[in-house]
């Protein structure tokens, strides 16, 4: 269980998701209740944000499947 919770962290996939989590946590947050005028802006660049997020992390996956399906797949 223990190497498993490393390798998680480790993952590029994994902490690519956990940085937009954070962000658009972030930004909804400061964007509510620090800034309530622009509330409506923030909302848009965090919509227009996961796209990037979610391609991001499909092309990390993408890259590890060829890496494995060649054999040159690293060792962490």
């Amino acid at each position: 269980m223990k190497k498993a919770f490393e390798a998680l962290l480790r993952s590029r996939k994994f902490l690519v998701a956990v940085l937009d989590v954070i962000f658009s946590l972030t930004l909804f947050f400061v964007g509510k209740y620090a800034l309530p005028t622009i509330f409506e802006d923030v909302q848009i660049v965090i919509g227009a944000m996961q796209p990037v997020a979610l391609f991001l992390i499909g092309a990390i996956a993408y890259e590890d499947g060829q890496e494995k399906r060649s054999g040159a797949l690293r060792r962490l």
